[in-house]
């Protein structure tokens, strides 16, 4: 009883003590809006927008907050780490270190349930089309509420990827305080029916949208981009959940998608990445001879850039900045050590890398390397490489535009990545392997271990052999916390576009299928037609590479309904655990292979735990709470 209370003695004591001066009581709010001047703004309104941008869900971006030690929350870029991409190794307290030891996904991960977005978007609009404002002429109004509703389409794609079905909301729900909440309370709606709806939303608004050349609020062909990835992934959906030994489904339909739907989702696909192609409005990147660098520069140039489609923009100057580059410069090149120790923080994978094959279309798996096992049947299989870079020859050029790999270098400056030496022992007739601590020399005054790494167990170098090229900021000061980066954070681009394209046509048994694959391969440095035919595991490894660290991996898996095949939880299975691949230079004097690089690949000791994703994950689980406010909601498979 006492906290009901207090509110109305703190209002007591304050209408008492300012009884004496009534106008003062009266006086109109100096730092409020009322309804009228908000909604008769359109620059005020433009505010509220970008309030509502800002507030879409987001999974592997650039922000997150600091720390982030839950396994459901959101944590922003340092999930990477979580998958298979890439490993945590930054500093190595809980709230970061536990992505390398997961032993299952939480059934809670990625859970979302945001109608506090939802209700302020459905109010906008609502205020939007009964104001009467000369300034708020009709083509105002419709643009306004166009671009409201992309936001709120956007929003049902961000919950239905994650939740399957939920209640579809388009006006104010507003409780009458008679004790009865039961009329507010509505069921999910079929995981179908909210892609529909995203769909029917998109459609309408197309025409609205204006905002022809801007890249950070939506325009038809933003609204076009994301029905192409939304319907992309409502077809597969449709076929793969039914080719499940169990599918998981509900018995109305909150969770699955009849598979005799699946060529209507495929089609729709489809025709709205064909609108983005063929409207010659965008382009691919390919502004640099240097088809890593320029794939580099894709991500990274604002400027002369008709590859990105729409983005989440940070400027320096206006103090709109994140921390990316500064947690991920490579070891050597960080720059803040005086006041944060942070770098280094995500260590891609082998697994990864070994997924960009050869350019004459050979599968990817490095060439001749050992098993760390310091033993001569472990060093059987090398080749011994001249230059560090050299096992990574003829590789597809977008390995070198997304990670930093021995012999390589950042914004113009070499790293040096040796992991140790192996010393010829005549008696044992095998190498003998030594490591050293970070910065050391052997005793022929060479190099022991770099100054980059990699090492086992340290934090802040890599543990896998790898540095993060994609994103990160090669401006003199963007690895420092008094500069940072305003490298821009990209949400459709028409890469994913081709590639959506390709996966939906050959869904459909369309010849043409292989072109849509092929023109993002060329821009790799593959030939004009390297793929002659086209599988679902070829396109499935092209989304994996073109689409690295770009928020794509676990949503294509859970699609897919791979994610429990290829994250099984077992240490027998290479796709579940997190491989790395060391450069050591060889100690052989008088020999050919003196001064030479040998490598060896091993799982990464410091990834103590395989991933393992359950059934369970494919939808996220809907809190107690939700399920307390409204008994209609029914929960997800396995939960």
């Amino acid at each position: 009883m006492k906290a009901i209370y207090k509110p109305i003695l703190l209002f007591l004591l304050l209408t008492s003590s300012f009884s004496c001066n009534k106008d003062w009581l009266e006086r109109e709010p100096e730092n409020l809006l009322t309804d009228e001047q908000l909604w008769t703004n359109p620059q005020l309104i433009l505010s509220t927008v970008a309030d509502f941008y800002s507030r879409l869900p987001r999974h592997t971006d650039f922000e997150g907050p600091y720390g982030c030690g839950s396994a459901g929350g959101y944590c922003g870029w340092k999930d990477y780490a979580s998958y298979d991409e890439a490993m945590w190794s930054g500093v190595s307290n809980f709230d970061y270190e536990f992505r390398n030891s997961l032993i299952d996904y939480p059934f809670n991960r990625w859970s979302l349930w945001n109608y506090d977005l939802i209700r302020d978007i459905n109010l906008a609009i609502e205020n939007i089309e009964k104001v009467n404002s000369p300034k708020m002429t009709e083509a105002v109004k419709a643009q306004f509420i166009a671009e409201l509703r992309y936001l709120r389409a956007f929003n049902y794609f961000e919950l239905v990827k994650r939740m399957g079905g939920v209640p579809i909301i388009t006006k104010q729900m507003i409780y009458n305080f008679e004790g009865d909440p039961s009329y507010l309370q509505q069921p999910r709606n079929s995981e179908e029916e909210v892609y529909l709806f995203i769909e029917s939303e998109l459609n309408a608004i197309l025409d609205d949208l204006g905002n022809t050349d801007s890249k950070t609020r939506a325009n038809k062909y933003t609204a076009l981009a994301l029905k192409s990835r939304a319907m992309l992934y409502a077809g597969s959906l449709a076929k793969y959940n039914s080719l499940m030994a169990a599918p998981v489904v509900l018995p109305k339909g909150e969770v699955g998608i009849p598979a005799s739907r699946a060529t209507y989702f495929y089609e729709s696909s489809l025709a709205a990445s064909d609108a983005i192609i063929n409207s010659g409005s965008y382009q691919l990147f390919e502004n640099n001879p240097d088809r890593g660098q320029n794939f580099y520069e894709a991500f990274t140039a604002k400027t002369n850039n008709r590859e990105v489609i729409q983005a989440i923009d940070y400027s320096v100057s206006q103090g709109r900045r994140h921390l990316f580059t500064l947690e991920n410069i490579p070891r050597s090149l960080r720059k803040d050590v005086e006041n944060v120790s942070g770098s280094s923080a995500l260590s891609p994978s082998l697994n990864l890398v070994e997924s960009y094959e050869y350019l004459d279309g050979s599968n990817g798996a490095l060439k001749g390397v050992g098993t760390g096992s310091n033993t001569a049947d472990g060093q059987a299989n090398w080749i011994f490489y001249t230059n560090a870079n050299d096992i990574f020859a003829n590789k597809d050029a977008r390995l070198a535009g997304t990670i930093i790999y021995p012999g390589s270098s950042f914004g113009g400056q070499a790293l040096q990545m040796q992991a140790g030496v192996y010393v010829w022992n005549a008696t044992t007739n095998k190498y003998d392997r030594q490591e050293g601590g970070l910065n050391t020399k052997y005793t022929d005054g060479g190099v022991l271990t770099g100054g980059d790494g990699p090492l086992h167990n340290e934090n802040y170098v890599s543990a896998t052999g790898f540095y993060l090229r994609k994103y990160l900021d090669s401006s003199p000061a963007a690895a420092t916390s008094a500069v940072r980066s305003d490298i821009w954070w990209i949400q459709f681009r028409l890469g994913e576009i081709y590639l959506n394209a390709g996966e939906a046509a050959f869904e459909l048994g369309k010849g043409n299928a292989v072109t849509y694959i092929n023109r993002v391969r060329e821009r790799a440095g593959f030939g004009a037609n390297s793929l002659k035919t086209l599988t679902i595991e070829r396109i499935r490894n092209e989304r994996k590479v073109e689409l690295a660290f770009e928020d794509h991996r676990v949503w294509d898996l859970r699609r897919w309904r791979i994610a429990h095949e290829v994250w099984d939880g077992t240490t027998g299975n290479p796709s579940s655990n997190i491989y790395a691949l060391f450069p050591y230079r060889i100690i052989r004097p008088g020999h050919p292979n003196h001064g030479k690089y040998v490598f060896d690949k091993f799982r990464s000791s410091r990834n103590t735990r395989p991933r393992h994703f359950r059934d369970g994950n494919y939808y996220s689980e809907i809190s107690q709470s939700v399920i307390n406010n409204n008994p209609k909601i029914v929960r997800n498979p396995f939960h």
